[in-house]
């Protein structure tokens, strides 16, 4: 089992989230979160005053999978999310050692 995370930008989650679901994923975790990047963050202009805005708001898609299902899944959240612009995201893709669903116990693909 794989586990990706994928920061994307806020307005781009419907196509994010169709996009998953055809891609085969069952469920999804999605987190709000503040992040600066290469691009440094940028200049805001209120009546009349400029504010440096070190942080963009951004969004957390994570997604747990089986691994024959990863490239799919990843091809999907790139194509959804990409804008061709500077701050589009990253994705990554990790191990998981073991998931439990709490409710009934079960075990790693069974409790996705």
């Amino acid at each position: 089992m794989k586990k990706i995370e994928a920061i994307i930008r806020s307005h781009k989650l419907d196509e994010v989230k169709t996009a998953a679901l055809n891609a085969g994923v069952i469920g999804m975790t999605i987190t709000e979160l503040r992040q600066f990047g290469r691009q440094k963050g940028l200049q805001e202009r209120y009546r009349g005053v400029v504010y440096n805005v070190d942080f963009q708001t951004r969004l957390k898609v994570e997604v747990v999978a089986d691994d024959e299902q990863i490239d799919l899944i990843v091809q999907a959240l790139v194509n959804s999310a990409q804008t061709g612009k500077l701050g589009d995201g990253k994705i990554i893709v990790s191990t998981v050692n073991e998931t439990v669903r709490i409710r009934t116990e079960e075990h790693n693909l069974e409790a996705i």
